[in-house]
Protein backbone atom coordinates (compact mmCIF):
# COMPACT_ATOMS: atom_id res chain seq x y z
CA UNK A 1 0.00 0.00 0.00
CA UNK A 2 2.80 2.43 0.87
CA UNK A 3 4.50 1.90 -2.50
CA UNK A 4 1.28 2.73 -4.37
CA UNK A 5 0.74 5.84 -2.25
CA UNK A 6 4.35 6.88 -2.85
CA UNK A 7 3.57 6.90 -6.58
CA UNK A 8 0.17 8.60 -6.49
CA UNK A 9 0.62 11.23 -3.77
CA UNK A 10 3.52 13.02 -5.53
CA UNK A 11 1.44 13.14 -8.72
CA UNK A 12 -1.43 14.86 -6.92
CA UNK A 13 0.96 17.22 -5.14
CA UNK A 14 2.55 18.37 -8.41
CA UNK A 15 -0.89 18.88 -9.97
CA UNK A 16 -2.04 20.83 -6.92
CA UNK A 17 1.07 23.02 -7.07
CA UNK A 18 0.18 23.96 -10.64
CA UNK A 19 -3.42 24.65 -9.66
CA UNK A 20 -2.43 26.83 -6.69
CA UNK A 21 0.09 28.92 -8.62
CA UNK A 22 -2.64 29.96 -11.06
CA UNK A 23 -5.17 30.38 -8.24
CA UNK A 24 -2.92 32.84 -6.38
CA UNK A 25 -1.95 34.46 -9.73
CA UNK A 26 1.72 33.57 -9.46
CA UNK A 27 1.42 32.23 -13.01
CA UNK A 28 -1.07 33.29 -15.68
CA UNK A 29 -3.08 30.97 -17.90
CA UNK A 30 -0.89 32.07 -20.82
CA UNK A 31 2.20 30.98 -18.89
CA UNK A 32 0.67 27.57 -18.21
CA UNK A 33 -0.30 27.22 -21.88
CA UNK A 34 3.32 27.93 -22.79
CA UNK A 35 4.47 25.25 -20.37
CA UNK A 36 2.10 22.74 -21.97
CA UNK A 37 3.48 23.61 -25.41
CA UNK A 38 6.99 22.90 -24.09
CA UNK A 39 5.96 19.52 -22.71
CA UNK A 40 3.94 18.29 -25.68
CA UNK A 41 6.22 19.63 -28.42
CA UNK A 42 9.63 18.96 -26.89
CA UNK A 43 10.01 17.40 -23.45
CA UNK A 44 7.59 14.46 -23.82
CA UNK A 45 8.83 13.61 -27.35
CA UNK A 46 12.35 13.46 -25.91
CA UNK A 47 11.10 11.20 -23.10
CA UNK A 48 9.47 8.83 -25.62
CA UNK A 49 12.59 8.85 -27.81
CA UNK A 50 14.80 7.98 -24.85
CA UNK A 51 12.57 5.14 -23.63
CA UNK A 52 12.13 3.46 -27.02
CA UNK A 53 15.80 3.86 -27.98
CA UNK A 54 16.87 1.85 -24.91
CA UNK A 55 14.34 -1.01 -24.76
CA UNK A 56 15.47 -4.52 -25.81
CA UNK A 57 13.08 -5.16 -28.68
CA UNK A 58 14.42 -8.58 -29.69
CA UNK A 59 13.89 -10.45 -26.42
CA UNK A 60 10.55 -9.15 -25.15
CA UNK A 61 8.14 -9.23 -28.10
CA UNK A 62 5.32 -11.80 -27.77
CA UNK A 63 2.35 -11.79 -30.16
CA UNK A 64 -0.22 -13.19 -27.71
CA UNK A 65 0.80 -10.68 -25.05
CA UNK A 66 0.49 -7.77 -27.49
CA UNK A 67 -2.78 -9.06 -28.92
CA UNK A 68 -4.38 -9.46 -25.49
CA UNK A 69 -3.44 -5.99 -24.33
CA UNK A 70 -4.17 -4.05 -27.51
CA UNK A 71 -7.49 -5.73 -28.28
CA UNK A 72 -8.58 -4.51 -24.85
CA UNK A 73 -7.15 -1.05 -25.48
CA UNK A 74 -8.87 -0.77 -28.87
CA UNK A 75 -12.16 -1.95 -27.37
CA UNK A 76 -11.79 0.75 -24.72
CA UNK A 77 -11.26 3.38 -27.40
CA UNK A 78 -14.35 2.26 -29.31
CA UNK A 79 -16.51 2.20 -26.18
CA UNK A 80 -15.33 5.67 -25.21
CA UNK A 81 -15.74 7.07 -28.72
CA UNK A 82 -19.18 5.59 -29.40
CA UNK A 83 -20.46 6.20 -25.88
CA UNK A 84 -19.43 9.85 -25.94
CA UNK A 85 -21.11 10.49 -29.27
CA UNK A 86 -24.28 8.41 -29.05
CA UNK A 87 -24.97 8.44 -25.29
CA UNK A 88 -23.61 11.82 -24.22
CA UNK A 89 -24.13 13.63 -27.54
CA UNK A 90 -20.59 14.97 -27.75
CA UNK A 91 -19.25 16.14 -31.17
CA UNK A 92 -17.22 13.58 -33.09
CA UNK A 93 -13.88 15.30 -32.47
CA UNK A 94 -14.58 15.53 -28.73
CA UNK A 95 -15.55 11.86 -28.80
CA UNK A 96 -12.18 10.89 -30.30
CA UNK A 97 -10.35 12.73 -27.50
CA UNK A 98 -12.55 11.03 -24.88
CA UNK A 99 -12.02 7.66 -26.56
CA UNK A 100 -8.28 8.33 -26.39
CA UNK A 101 -8.62 8.71 -22.61
CA UNK A 102 -10.11 5.21 -22.50
CA UNK A 103 -7.29 3.92 -24.71
CA UNK A 104 -4.09 5.35 -23.20
CA UNK A 105 -3.23 3.75 -19.85
CA UNK A 106 -0.59 5.17 -17.52
CA UNK A 107 1.77 2.31 -18.33
CA UNK A 108 4.95 3.99 -17.04
CA UNK A 109 4.28 6.26 -14.07
CA UNK A 110 1.87 3.82 -12.38
CA UNK A 111 2.14 0.50 -14.24
CA UNK A 112 5.86 -0.11 -13.70
CA UNK A 113 6.16 0.65 -9.97
CA UNK A 114 2.95 -1.22 -9.07
CA UNK A 115 4.01 -4.34 -11.00
CA UNK A 116 7.48 -4.23 -9.45
CA UNK A 117 6.05 -3.82 -5.94
CA UNK A 118 3.62 -6.71 -6.39
CA UNK A 119 5.68 -9.22 -8.37
CA UNK A 120 9.32 -8.16 -8.32
CA UNK A 121 11.78 -6.63 -10.77
CA UNK A 122 11.91 -9.67 -13.06
CA UNK A 123 8.19 -9.26 -13.86
CA UNK A 124 8.84 -5.90 -15.52
CA UNK A 125 10.14 -7.39 -18.79
CA UNK A 126 6.56 -7.95 -19.96
CA UNK A 127 5.60 -4.40 -18.98
CA UNK A 128 8.51 -3.05 -21.01
CA UNK A 129 7.27 -5.03 -24.02
CA UNK A 130 3.89 -3.29 -23.79
CA UNK A 131 5.44 0.13 -23.18
CA UNK A 132 7.74 -0.19 -26.21
CA UNK A 133 4.87 0.19 -28.69
CA UNK A 134 2.18 1.68 -26.46
CA UNK A 135 2.57 5.33 -27.42
CA UNK A 136 3.04 4.65 -31.17
CA UNK A 137 -0.03 2.38 -31.27
CA UNK A 138 -2.24 4.76 -29.30
CA UNK A 139 -1.17 7.89 -31.14
CA UNK A 140 -1.51 6.20 -34.54
CA UNK A 141 -5.05 5.08 -33.71
CA UNK A 142 -6.07 8.39 -32.13
CA UNK A 143 -4.54 10.67 -34.76
CA UNK A 144 -5.81 8.51 -37.63
CA UNK A 145 -9.42 8.60 -36.41
CA UNK A 146 -9.21 12.31 -35.56
CA UNK A 147 -7.77 13.25 -38.95
CA UNK A 148 -10.31 11.11 -40.81
CA UNK A 149 -13.09 12.95 -39.00
CA UNK A 150 -11.53 16.37 -39.50
CA UNK A 151 -10.73 15.80 -43.19
CA UNK A 152 -13.30 16.95 -45.77
CA UNK A 153 -11.50 15.20 -48.63
CA UNK A 154 -13.44 12.40 -50.35
CA UNK A 155 -10.45 10.58 -51.82
CA UNK A 156 -8.99 7.82 -49.66
CA UNK A 157 -5.51 8.59 -50.97
CA UNK A 158 -5.86 12.24 -50.03
CA UNK A 159 -7.09 11.30 -46.58
CA UNK A 160 -4.09 9.00 -46.25
CA UNK A 161 -1.75 11.86 -47.10
CA UNK A 162 -3.46 14.08 -44.53
CA UNK A 163 -3.09 11.38 -41.85
CA UNK A 164 0.59 10.78 -42.66
CA UNK A 165 1.31 14.52 -42.62
CA UNK A 166 -0.47 14.87 -39.29
CA UNK A 167 1.42 11.88 -37.86
CA UNK A 168 4.90 12.91 -38.95
CA UNK A 169 4.49 16.61 -38.25
CA UNK A 170 3.55 15.70 -34.68
CA UNK A 171 6.53 16.03 -32.35
CA UNK A 172 5.38 13.11 -30.19
CA UNK A 173 5.32 10.70 -33.12
CA UNK A 174 8.63 12.03 -34.45
CA UNK A 175 10.23 11.26 -31.09
CA UNK A 176 8.80 7.72 -31.15
CA UNK A 177 9.99 7.02 -34.71
CA UNK A 178 13.48 8.36 -34.00
CA UNK A 179 13.67 6.17 -30.90
CA UNK A 180 12.87 3.07 -32.96
CA UNK A 181 15.45 4.02 -35.58
CA UNK A 182 18.18 4.47 -32.97
CA UNK A 183 17.22 1.16 -31.35
CA UNK A 184 17.00 -0.90 -34.54
CA UNK A 185 20.18 0.56 -36.05
CA UNK A 186 22.12 0.06 -32.82
CA UNK A 187 23.27 3.67 -32.66
CA UNK A 188 25.25 4.57 -29.55
CA UNK A 189 24.54 8.14 -28.55
CA UNK A 190 27.39 10.36 -27.44
CA UNK A 191 27.64 10.58 -23.65
CA UNK A 192 27.15 14.34 -23.64
CA UNK A 193 24.05 14.05 -25.86
CA UNK A 194 22.64 11.22 -23.75
CA UNK A 195 23.20 13.26 -20.59
CA UNK A 196 21.20 16.14 -22.11
CA UNK A 197 18.42 13.76 -23.13
CA UNK A 198 18.31 12.30 -19.62
CA UNK A 199 18.02 15.79 -18.09
CA UNK A 200 15.09 16.71 -20.35
CA UNK A 201 13.47 13.34 -19.72
CA UNK A 202 13.64 13.95 -15.98
CA UNK A 203 11.53 17.13 -16.21
CA UNK A 204 9.03 16.05 -18.88
CA UNK A 205 6.33 14.40 -16.76
CA UNK A 206 6.60 16.71 -13.73
CA UNK A 207 6.30 19.73 -16.03
CA UNK A 208 3.28 18.20 -17.77
CA UNK A 209 1.62 17.41 -14.43
CA UNK A 210 2.30 20.93 -13.14
CA UNK A 211 0.85 22.43 -16.33
CA UNK A 212 -2.17 20.18 -16.07
CA UNK A 213 -2.82 21.48 -12.56
CA UNK A 214 -2.78 25.03 -13.88
CA UNK A 215 -5.19 24.08 -16.65
CA UNK A 216 -7.58 22.56 -14.10
CA UNK A 217 -8.10 26.00 -12.59
CA UNK A 218 -9.50 27.18 -15.94
CA UNK A 219 -11.44 24.05 -16.96
CA UNK A 220 -13.97 22.93 -14.36
CA UNK A 221 -15.82 19.58 -14.44
CA UNK A 222 -19.39 20.95 -14.39
CA UNK A 223 -21.62 19.29 -16.96
CA UNK A 224 -19.11 16.56 -17.88
CA UNK A 225 -19.93 13.96 -15.24
CA UNK A 226 -21.17 11.33 -17.71
CA UNK A 227 -18.08 11.12 -19.95
CA UNK A 228 -15.77 11.35 -16.91
CA UNK A 229 -17.49 8.43 -15.17
CA UNK A 230 -17.33 6.45 -18.43
CA UNK A 231 -13.57 7.10 -18.70
CA UNK A 232 -13.09 5.79 -15.16
CA UNK A 233 -15.22 2.69 -15.74
CA UNK A 234 -13.60 1.78 -19.06
CA UNK A 235 -10.03 2.46 -17.91
CA UNK A 236 -10.18 0.81 -14.50
CA UNK A 237 -12.65 -2.06 -15.06
CA UNK A 238 -13.60 -2.83 -18.67
CA UNK A 239 -10.15 -2.59 -20.30
CA UNK A 240 -8.39 -4.95 -17.82
CA UNK A 241 -11.38 -7.34 -17.85
CA UNK A 242 -11.19 -7.69 -21.65
CA UNK A 243 -7.42 -8.16 -21.45
CA UNK A 244 -7.82 -10.90 -18.83
CA UNK A 245 -10.35 -12.76 -20.98
CA UNK A 246 -8.14 -12.73 -24.07
CA UNK A 247 -4.96 -13.42 -22.10
CA UNK A 248 -6.54 -16.48 -20.48
CA UNK A 249 -7.82 -17.79 -23.81
CA UNK A 250 -4.39 -17.34 -25.41
CA UNK A 251 -2.71 -19.22 -22.55
CA UNK A 252 -0.42 -16.44 -21.35
CA UNK A 253 1.84 -17.45 -18.48
CA UNK A 254 0.94 -16.21 -15.01
CA UNK A 255 3.73 -13.63 -15.22
CA UNK A 256 2.53 -12.35 -18.61
CA UNK A 257 -1.11 -12.26 -17.48
CA UNK A 258 -0.22 -10.28 -14.37
CA UNK A 259 1.69 -7.68 -16.37
CA UNK A 260 -0.93 -7.18 -19.08
CA UNK A 261 -3.88 -6.99 -16.67
CA UNK A 262 -2.19 -4.68 -14.15
CA UNK A 263 -0.93 -2.42 -16.96
CA UNK A 264 -4.41 -2.33 -18.50
CA UNK A 265 -5.92 -1.48 -15.09
CA UNK A 266 -3.98 1.77 -14.80
CA UNK A 267 -5.70 5.16 -14.95
CA UNK A 268 -5.35 7.24 -18.13
CA UNK A 269 -1.86 8.70 -18.55
CA UNK A 270 -0.97 12.38 -18.72
CA UNK A 271 -0.64 12.00 -22.49
CA UNK A 272 -4.43 11.79 -22.74
CA UNK A 273 -4.60 15.44 -21.71
CA UNK A 274 -1.67 16.24 -24.03
CA UNK A 275 -3.67 14.69 -26.91
CA UNK A 276 -6.82 16.63 -25.98
CA UNK A 277 -4.82 19.85 -25.63
CA UNK A 278 -3.09 19.22 -28.96
CA UNK A 279 -6.45 19.29 -30.77
CA UNK A 280 -8.23 21.64 -28.36
CA UNK A 281 -11.00 19.06 -27.78
CA UNK A 282 -12.53 17.77 -24.52
CA UNK A 283 -9.66 19.21 -22.45
CA UNK A 284 -11.82 19.57 -19.33
CA UNK A 285 -13.03 15.97 -19.54
CA UNK A 286 -9.52 14.64 -20.15
CA UNK A 287 -7.90 16.51 -17.26
CA UNK A 288 -10.65 15.65 -14.77
CA UNK A 289 -10.77 12.06 -16.00
CA UNK A 290 -7.06 11.63 -15.29
CA UNK A 291 -7.43 13.03 -11.78
CA UNK A 292 -10.53 11.10 -10.75
CA UNK A 293 -9.48 7.77 -12.26
CA UNK A 294 -6.02 8.03 -10.68
CA UNK A 295 -7.65 8.54 -7.27
CA UNK A 296 -10.08 5.66 -7.81
CA UNK A 297 -7.29 3.37 -9.03
CA UNK A 298 -5.95 3.16 -5.47
CA UNK A 299 -8.89 0.84 -4.75
CA UNK A 300 -9.42 -0.85 -8.12
CA UNK A 301 -5.77 -1.86 -8.53
CA UNK A 302 -5.85 -3.70 -5.23
CA UNK A 303 -8.96 -5.57 -6.38
CA UNK A 304 -7.18 -6.71 -9.55
CA UNK A 305 -4.08 -7.69 -7.57
CA UNK A 306 -6.19 -9.83 -5.25
CA UNK A 307 -7.91 -11.59 -8.17
CA UNK A 308 -4.81 -12.36 -10.24
CA UNK A 309 -2.98 -15.69 -9.82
Amino acid sequence: MSSLLDVIIPVFLIISFGYCTVWVRLFSIDTIDGLMKFTQNFAIPVLLFNAIAKVDLANIFNFNLFFSFYVGATAGFLIGFLGSHYIFNRPLEDSVAIGFCCLFSNTVMLGLPITERAYGTDALQHNFAIVSIHAPFCYFLGITVMELIKSTEKSISKKGIIILKAMFSNALVVGIVLGFLVNICGVNLAKSFQASVDMITAVALPAALFGMGGILYQYRPEGDAGPIIMICAVSLIIHPAIVWIFGSQLNLTDAQLRSVVITAAMAPGINTYVFANMYGKAKRVASTGVLLSTALSIGTVWVWLSLLP
